[in-house]
């Protein structure tokens, strides 16, 4: 009997709670958590040679300013982006624009600043840096990711680009403050100089052609000879370069003798 109550008892204790090794194997064993998948952009970033987008943003003063049509009435267009307004970077990459506008302005070229601030902050960094251009508003980076200078998550490379007659023809990515504004100077007179100097050999071509015509040698006789019209029929035969009209002249003055 006493041996049956000891079974007993043993049969009766409850399970050995798990230990510290089996608890980490079931941690090790669990699935984990998935991880968060990365979000890629399905916008086509525009590369050299593309048209500008049809895209159209608000500048400092709440106006809409359509850019397809801006590229379209002129000649140049630069778009400079950057990272945020009345930031020090940001300072001297807009006032160093400003120091070039007249420049640009007498090249037809359009200028414009573009970051994701809303209109108010543009506004208040036009008023402060006395900037004579438009800054433009994208808040959404709606053209910043086009252009390709978004940043993640929620950043912006500066940047710049220049569009001839539409299309682009600059791209500078992630660059420097005074990189950005002094290159797109240098850019632009390389396009003037350019375009002058095809503007120049196209003007030339009728100027050219006509001095490479050789002139013949009976202009050139006709330039040598005193009055342009002396004829070969006036000399004489055998060379002697007398005039047929001498023994006429002659023969008159021998009449006129007779006659007195």
């Amino acid at each position: 009997m006493p041996e049956l109550r000891r079974s007993a008892r043993v049969a009766s204790k409850p399970t050995s709670s798990p230990t510290k090794e089996t608890k980490e194997t079931q941690s090790e064993t669990q699935i984990e958590p998935p991880t968060k998948k990365v979000q890629t952009s399905s916008v086509k970033e525009l590369q050299v040679g593309d048209k500008m987008p049809a895209i159209k943003l608000l500048d400092e003063e709440e106006n809409e300013i359509d850019l397809l049509k801006e590229a379209e009435s002129n000649k140049y267009v630069i778009i400079f982006a950057y990272p945020k307004a009345s930031t020090p970077g940001c300072t001297r990459q807009v006032c160093g624009f400003q120091e070039n506008f007249s420049f640009l302005q007498k090249s037809n070229a359009k200028v414009y600043g573009l970051s994701a601030d809303k209109p108010s902050a543009q506004k208040n960094f036009v008023t402060k840096q006395k900037l004579q251009y438009p800054l433009l508003s994208d808040p959404s980076r709606e053209l910043i990711e086009v252009l390709g200078a978004k940043k993640e998550p929620t950043g912006i490379k500066r940047s710049h680009w220049i569009f001839v007659d539409g299309l682009l023809k600059v791209k500078k990515i992630a660059i420097s403050p005074e990189e950005s504004f002094n290159s797109a100077k240098t850019d632009i007179e390389t396009f003037i100089g350019t375009s002058s100097d095809n503007q120049e050999s196209k003007e030339a071509k009728p100027e050219d052609s006509e001095s490479k015509v050789p002139e013949s040698k009976e202009s050139k006789s006709k330039e040598n000879e005193p009055n342009g019209l002396e004829s070969k029929d006036s000399e004489t035969k055998d060379g002697s370069g007398l005039s047929e009209a001498q023994p006429a002249a002659s023969e008159g003055l021998k009449e006129e003798l007779k006659v007195e």
